[in-house]
């Protein structure tokens, strides 16, 4: 497995599609902590199940002004039906083309698979990831890392 990018390290920009004509670049966001979830796949079990968790707390996060962002090499249509299907709150980003180019920036893509890794990041406002985490495939990480490195963020 490829190692994803470790706390301390600045966090690679990028600009991905949210709608076939909208895109969303981790720049724009610069002044609020950021959570980036990579997951395998629109649609899978263990995806639907971690995308509906943390739109669940999705409060939680904007308490300490966090934005979350999913990230996945899944197309706009399939976000866009997965995002109706789940009734999510936030956006899902299309590392679609180049295929995973974002997510091997941050070490977080399966070149034996073709897919994301389910990896989490969390990048304070000045743009440095201050927590990440790889978690199996197969495993929901659920929402306690994320929760404890927003609780640690310097204010």
């Amino acid at each position: 497995m490829p190692d994803i990018l470790t706390p301390g390290t600045k966090a690679p920009d990028f600009s991905l599609h949210v709608t076939p004509d909208q895109k969303l670049a981790l720049s724009e966001l610069r002044g609020n902590p950021v959570i980036l979830a990579f997951y395998p796949a629109d649609f899978s079990p263990v995806c639907g199940d971690q995308m509906a968790l943390y739109n669940e707390i999705l409060p939680e996060f904007k308490k300490y002004g966090a934005e979350l962002l999913g990230i996945s090499v899944d197309g706009v249509w399939c976000h866009e039906e997965f995002t109706k299907n789940r009734h999510l709150h936030f956006p899902l980003l299309a590392d679609f083309e180049p295929k995973g180019d974002t997510a091997r920036k941050y070490g977080a893509y399966r070149h034996e698979d073709g897919f994301c890794e389910r990896a989490l990041f969390v990048i304070d406002k000045n743009g440095t990831i201050r927590w990440s985490y790889r978690s199996p495939v197969a495993v929901n990480p659920g929402a306690d890392g994320i929760l404890q490195a927003l609780e640690e963020l310097p204010k």
